[in-house]
């Protein structure tokens, strides 16, 4: 009975649906409590301004949202955009993995990608933080449930972790030599080594180039919105580089047919 509705496109992405829009709404409270030091394993989901428990109604994702104006019910306070982009998010990511493929091990290990990937981008897009515990995760899970999703061989995932990661420590390590300050985090490293474990090492130059393009491309349009460059500005590298993952991947697998 089971394996009948999984045969269905349209049951699948329904499943896949439901499923992504339960972990966006986990997801969103842990992007916006985590950096506050606050736990998203314990306590009552609530208001970030009057602080006050949500109720059932509150918490069905994107339709409470919605129904409540964009604003909590009880203050008036705008809900976090956040919240509605993890939900959707999540929510899209997984009906496309679940349509992707009907292998169900394959559509998990995609939908888990993505979800990883959507939540370090808000993380370090709005902190600057990548926390080891999603970077981790995302490398166990690309050495493990990884192999079940695309066709990198799993040597090819290990020098992919292994030159991910040590590459831009290097490079980390050699400003702060050079410069005697910081200049590119250690998470980069840990999460570009965690989806070297993904793609493998063929797919990490393109995948720098295209995260250093649109790093280019996001610190042009900041300069031009201020009206000049400033010497402090810092920019999201692990914001783009997980959105430089995907057409990696697409690039990887290329190469890897035409060999």
């Amino acid at each position: 009975m089971i394996l009948t509705l999984w045969a269905s496109p349209g049951l699948r992405s329904l499943a896949g649906l439901l499923l992504g829009l339960i972990v966006g709404s986990f997801l969103g409270a842990l992007v916006t409590r985590w950096p506050r030091g606050e736990s998203v394993a314990t306590g009552r989901s609530h208001c970030d301004g009057c602080r006050v428990a949500l109720g059932p109604r509150d918490l069905v994702p994107v339709l409470s949202a919605f129904a409540a104006g964009l604003r909590c019910r009880r203050c008036g306070m705008r809900i976090d955009p956040v919240h509605l982009l993890m939900e959707l998010g999540c929510a899209t990511l997984a009906l496309l993995a679940f349509l992707w493929t009907d292998e169900p091990v394959a559509a998990l290990g995609w939908s888990l990608l993505g979800w990883l990937l959507l939540a370090l981008a808000v993380l370090d897009g709005r902190h600057f933080w990548l926390p080891d515990g999603l970077t981790l995760p995302l490398a166990f899970l690309g050495l493990t449930i990884g192999p079940f999703t695309n066709d990198v061989p799993l040597t090819d995932r290990w020098i992919g972790a292994a030159i991910g990661y040590g590459g831009l420590m290097g490079i980390a390590l050699g400003y702060r030599a050079l410069r005697g300050r910081e200049g590119l985090g250690w998470g980069d490293a840990k999460l570009l080594g965690a989806i070297g474990a993904w793609v493998g090492w063929l797919a990490l130059p393109f995948l720098l180039l295209m995260a250093s393009l649109l790093g280019l491309g996001w610190a042009v349009l900041v300069t031009l919105k201020k009206g000049g460059m400033r010497a402090d500005m810092r920019l999201p590298l692990g914001t783009f580089i997980c959105l430089a993952t995907p057409p990696a991947m697409l690039v990887e697998a290329a190469l890897r047919s035409s060999a």
